[in-house]
C-alpha cells in the first residue's frame, strides 16, 4: 500500500494511492491507521490536482550513519580527517534531527540563515507503527511499518563550524529535511529484500537533471531492523518514529564528491536549483533551493570572571 497525506480543495486528506489516483480514507484517519488496513471512503482525485504533504508528521527523527563510503567521503571534506573513525564499526551511530523541519516532496527548501555551502542527502527512513522497547532485530521487523524517501538538507559550512564544539550536528541540519512522496508499506518492498535482510533498492540522485548520484539501499552496513532494535535500546520507539538510513554513497551528496575530489564540484546548492532523489520502489521527490532568512545577529560568547557567590 501507498500511503499520502495531501491537501485537495483547501483540505487535507490522508489517502491510498492507485496509480496516477488518490483515494481518500474517512476523515481523522493518519497514515498509520491505513496502514493498519483501513479502507478508502469517497471517490478517486486525480494525483495531478492535489498537493503531496510529507506523509506523517513523525514525533521524532533519528538520522543514523550506515554507509561507509558516505562516512569516509564526506569525513574528509567536512572534518578533513581521512578513513573511517574505529567507533563507527561498533554500533548504527545516529542523532536526533527537527521534525518541525520536515517538508513535503515537491515543496522549496530554504537556504539557512548564514550558510554558503548547501547540500542535499539522499536517504530511505523506515518508519515505526507499533511502540516497542529493548527489541531483537527479529522482533523490530513487526514494528517498522513501512518506508519513505528521506531528503536530508544539510548546511555544510555551519556543520562543520559547530562540530568542532564536540557537539552536533545541529543548526547545519535544522532547515529542512524531506519526506514522501508516500509511506510504502513494508510488504511492497519484500520482493527487494537479500538474503542477508538488507532491502536491495536503486538509489539516484539529480541536480537540476543531471544525475550525480546512485548506490543501493544494500550497501547500508545495518539492517534496518538492527538499526530498530538499537535504537530501542534502554528506551522507546513508538509509533511514528522517522529512523533514517544515513546518506547513501557514490555520491549520495555534494560533500562527498567534494571529498573524494578534493574541490567543491559539483557547487553548493543555490537558489533556483532543483534536486531530485528517486528510491526503486518507493517513488520520487523534487526540491526546489529559494533564498532563505537573513541571520538574526548574535554576540559570541562573553569570556566570564568565574566569580562564584
Amino acid at each position: 500500500m501507498r500511503i499520502a497525506t495531501y491537501l485537495y480543495r483547501g483540505r487535507r486528506h490522508c489517502g491510498v494511492v492507485e496509480g496516477t489516483l488518490v483515494r481518500p480514507l474517512p476523515d481523522g484517519t493518519s497514515p498509520l491507521d491505513a496502514a493498519a488496513g483501513a479502507r478508502p471512503a469517497g471517490p478517486a482525485v486525480p494525483l495531478a490536482d492535489v498537493r503531496l504533504l510529507p506523509p506523517l508528521e513523525p514525533p521524532t527523527v533519528r538520522d543514523f550513519v550506515t554507509f561507509e563510503e558516505h562516512v569516509e567521503g564526506v569525513r574528509r571534506s567536512v572534518d578533513g580527517a581521512g578513513g573511517v573513525p574505529d567507533a563507527w564499526y561498533d554500533a548504527p551511530t545516529f542523532y536526533f534531527t527537527n521534525p518541525y523541519a520536515v517538508i513535503g516532496p515537491y515543496d522549496d527548501v530554504p537556504v539557512p540563515p548564514g550558510s554558503g555551502l548547501l547540500d542535499f542527502e539522499l536517504e530511505v527512513a523506515a518508519v515505526i507503527g507499533r511502540a516497542g522497547r529493548d527489541l531483537t532485530p527479529e522482533q523490530a521487523r513487526d514494528h517498522i511499518v513501512g518506508y519513505t524517501i528521506l531528503g536530508d538538507w544539510s548546511a555544510r559550512d555551519l556543520q562543520s563550524r559547530e562540530m568542532r564544539v564536540g557537539l552536533g550536528p545541529c543548526k547545519g541540519k535544522d532547515t529542512a529535511a524531506t519526506l514522501g512522496p508516500y509511506l510504502v508499506t513494508t510488504d511492497e518492498l519484500e520482493e527487494f529484500r537479500d538474503a542477508d535482510g538488507f532491502l536491495r533498492l536503486a538509489l539516484t540522485a539529480s541536480v537540476n537533471g543531471e544525475v550525480v548520484g546512485r548506490d543501493l539501499l544494500s550497501n547500508m552496513s545495518w539492517t534496518f531492523e538492527e538499526m530498530t532494535a538499537y535504537a530501542s535500546r534502554g528506551t522507546w520507539v513508538r509509533p511514528g518514529d522517522v529512523l533514517g538510513s544515513g546518506t547513501c554513497g557514490n555520491g549520495g551528496c555534494l560533500a562527498e564528491l567534494w571529498g573524494v575530489r578534493g574541490e567543491a564540484f559539483p557547487p553548493p546548492l543555490r537558489p533556483g536549483d532543483t534536486v531530485t532523489l528517486t528510491v526503486e520502489g518507493i517513488g520520487t521527490v523534487s526540491n526546489t533551493v529559494v533564498p532563505g532568512a537573513d541571520p538574526v545577529p548574535l554576540p559570541t560568547a562573553r569570556r566570564r570572571t568565574r566569580e562564584r557567590p
